[in-house]
């Protein structure tokens, strides 16, 4: 990170005026606000995490919520809510499923008889555990979370490290402290989840226990072990099932209890700590290989120093590493958006993995990792798009090493001999469609990060791409696409199979494999089965070969032809040979027009209130759902760059603001936030693994880039304004640029990429063929 350090100390250098007096830099974190999308369809969560961190620490307002009345608590915390139930250890980002949620603490005052030990009902601030809050004593920032739980005073702050989180709870003077913990909350809730759970107190002060769930992923169990800076005074493991309470004791420091535990049983427990002059510290390490392993990470924190203060110094420091990958000038607001974009695109996938490398898998069985962490929470339909393209820039060393060993290892232990689909906690669900991990390995390969075993990596993706059982791969493969009165939303599957075997078959290409590449370029070609060229939509196509009927392209219905989407979306969907795509529409001027109409459509008659997903429309385009993500971009395959600068001045408008509801969707692991940061930057990846970026326009003034060979790549914006919103020319390293893309290897070479704006569009600009972006069929 060397050279991280070196280019932001450059950066800060370059703003300083000659012959004035140095001010203190700002600080990065200050541009981060973890508040953007926890309002009800960003999902996020405000709480303390470290990057990447297996602990996400956060408050959860609504975590008792039956599962289909959770959609805007998917992160546990929904901006809008009065209440807050408590804060538990573990959260998604921006997921638009969930789960987690685990291990909920919740601070109480008064006599032992007045603890609550219900939570109480959302509706009815006041009722049970939980308590009313005001957003006016909030507060958020990287690795930090704060709020004053207004029916007790209780003060409660949170931080987290890797594998930690760290409590801090500031009781009114003269009051009895107590903590609840409560093992049957769990986000996305129904009766049963809960398999069973059990606790301990050890010798030594020490608090373990468990929980098994069958939610999303079935049979997920994670473990925990909590230690106090304070002794307890009297305390009781209760089983509110039976609402009896197991062995306590009243006393500081009397005896140990024996692992209460009973199979179909969700515990609480009451730990009571009388009056308190000093704040309360809880210490909580987490693990998914046994308490064990959970006390390990706690030791292992605690020898680091595991303080308050400490940990929340540690992680603020590895945010300001993390986050000062890129320098960002831009206009405030914009800032905001940028940084916390970033922010959010470094939260998964998540470390897995204890501290001596032990790690439970997809089979259940525990593992060790070798010279990497294991990685785990892959949102994988969403994130191959932008969210992983993005880590080979800014995190290469953690995209190599760990997260492409992670899901190498996952299909290694995985029952089905695959690679994860959408995995989290070592655990497979199966959600989405695709064998998108194959994109992830092959741009790592493709940009030459790292060796991670070439041949074992194709090998691995190849068994997933001929996995027959899997989502109508026995049909693809035997008939070139996936028939509709066989498999669900196959229209859909035909074109990511398509594109996923492209990524196949240009690293086996690259590797000398010519066999499989020839087999999966073939492969490539499958989209063209599902296309029907006289209607110009991508239909689904039934066993017969007919195509189904009667067809809408706006409808939209789960299960149906296409997956969270409809016709006008997954019809622009062949990122690898968008030429052959403007072709079969009748050339580039009707393709213009055909993008034209998906964004100027009139929706008014339309009604997707049934949709949870459908988010952020703009006539048919959906910012709020991944496939559309590459649309915008796709005018300059037509020759014009121009409209793509149009659309995403309105798209970036309309879709992103600094506030809690400032994203329009759900942010599934980071790929809307991802989106964004590479959209402010002026380039995207429209098809990862052609090591190609179209060039759109930036919204950044100026923006640094730190490579890790010590090298920098600076995006500089000469007139941007409202008033200028066109690029009239572009510059790479001082040279005209006549095409509206760049490589990889000229943004790892290190350089400058000058945008000049204007008001008018240069229409003349990427408009010649050589000038516009890849396509298999028109590739030399």
């Amino acid at each position: 990170m060397k050279s991280a350090v070196t280019a932001a100390a450059l950066f800060l250098a370059a703003l300083a005026i000659p012959g004035a007096a140095q001010e203190p830099a700002p600080d990065v974190l200050t541009f981060v606000d973890p508040m953007i999308g926890t309002g009800p369809e960003g999902h996020t969560f405000p709480g303390a995490t470290a990057p990447f961190g297996m602990v996400q620490l956060s408050p959860d307002t609504d975590a008792t919520c039956q599962i289909r009345d959770c959609y805007a608590n998917a992160a546990g915390y929904s901006y809008n809510d009065p209440t807050i139930q408590g804060f538990s250890h573990t959260h998604f980002s921006g997921a638009g499923h969930s789960d987690l949620g685990d291990f909920l603490v919740m601070p109480q005052v008064g006599p032992i008889a007045s603890v609550q030990l219900d939570p109480g009902d959302p509706k009815k601030p006041g009722s049970g555990y939980r308590q009313r809050f005001d957003h006016a004593t909030e507060k958020a920032s990287p690795g930090y979370y704060a709020i004053t739980l207004a029916d007790s005073g209780i003060r409660a702050e949170l931080t987290a490290g890797t594998r930690v989180g760290i409590h801090r709870y500031r009781f009114p003077a003269g009051q009895e402290a107590h903590l609840l913990l409560d093992l049957r909350s769990s986000l996305y809730d129904y009766p049963g989840k809960i398999l069973w759970s059990g606790l301990r107190r050890h010798a030594d002060g020490t608090i373990t226990g468990f929980r098994e769930t069958r939610g999303w992923a079935p049979g997920r169990k994670l473990y925990f072990a909590m230690r106090f800076s304070h002794p307890l005074y009297g305390h009781a493991f209760l089983d509110r099932d039976e609402k009896i309470p197991y062995k306590g004791f009243q006393g500081p420091g009397r005896g140990s209890d024996a692992l209460a535990e009973k199979l179909g049983k969700a515990l609480e427990a009451r730990f009571d700590f009388g009056e308190l002059k000093n704040p309360l510290e809880v210490r909580v390490a987490i693990s998914g290989v046994d308490e064990a392993g959970a006390i390990a990470n706690l030791d292992a924190a605690e020898k680091e120093g595991a303080g308050f203060d400490q940990v929340r110094a540690r992680t603020e420091g590895a945010w300001r590493q993390a986050l000062g990958a890129v320098q960002i000038e831009a206009p405030a607001p914009m800032r905001t958006n940028l940084y916390t974009a970033l922010y959010h695109s470094l939260l998964a996938p998540s470390i897995w993995s204890d501290v001596d490398g032990r790690y439970r898998g997809p089979d259940d069985a525990v593992h060790v990792a070798k010279d990497f962490s294991f990685r785990s929470t892959f949102s994988l339909w969403d994130t191959f798009r932008a969210q992983h393209p993005l880590l080979t820039l800014v995190q290469p060393e953690a995209t190599t090493t760990d997260v492409v060993q992670s899901l190498l290892a996952s299909q290694r232990h995985s029952p089905h001999g695959i690679l994860p689909v959408w995995q989290f906690h070592g655990r497979e669900t199966w959600t989405m469609i695709g064998y998108h991990a194959v994109p992830v390995i092959a741009d790592a390969y493709m940009k030459d990060l790292g060796d991670f075993g070439a041949d074992d990596a194709l090998d691995a993706m190849v068994a997933s791409a001929e996995y027959a059982p899997y989502g109508g791969l026995g049909d693809h493969m035997k008939r070139g696409y996936v028939p509709i009165d066989r498999e669900p939303e196959a229209a859909s599957k035909t074109v990511e199979y398509a594109y996923d075997d492209w990524t196949i078959a240009r690293m086996a290409e690259k590797m000398g494999r010519t066999d499989i590449a020839d087999r999966f370029y073939k492969r490539a070609g499958y989209w063209r089965n599902s296309f029907d060229a006289k209607t110009g939509w991508l239909r689904a196509r039934k066993a017969d070969g007919s195509f189904r009927t009667p067809f809408d392209p706006t409808a939209i219905n789960y299960g149906s032809d296409y997956t969270e989407g409809n016709a006008w979306q997954y019809s622009w969907f062949v990122p690898q040979d968008q030429a052959a795509l403007f072709r079969i529409l009748g050339g580039d001027d009707k393709a213009v027009a055909k993008l034209d109409a998906m964004f100027d459509y009139d929706n008014s008659k339309l009604d997707y209130s049934h949709a949870e997903d459908i988010a952020g429309l703009i006539g048919q385009y959906i910012h709020g759902n991944e496939p559309s993500h590459h649309v915008a971009y796709l005018y300059n395959y037509a020759g014009a760059p121009w409209r793509t600068q149009e659309r995403l001045k309105q798209i970036v408008d309309s879709q992103y603001k600094p506030t809690p509801d400032g994203l329009s969707g759900n942010d599934d692991l980071g790929q809307m936030s991802a989106w964004l940061l590479f959209t402010g930057l002026g380039f995207y990846p429209v098809a990862p693994a052609s090591n190609q970026y179209v060039l759109g326009r930036p919204f950044v003034d100026r923006a640094v880039l730190a490579l890790p060979n010590g090298k920098s790549f600076t995006v500089e914006t000469i007139g941007l304004s409202d008033a200028n919103p066109y690029v009239g020319k572009v510059e790479l390293n001082g040279r005209p640029l006549a095409r509206s893309w760049i490589t990889d290897a000229e943004i790892r070479a290190g350089g400058t990429l000058r945008f000049t704006m204007q008001p008018t569009p240069n229409k003349a600009w990427g408009k010649p063929a050589e000038a516009r972006p890849y396509s298999m069929s028109t590739a030399k």
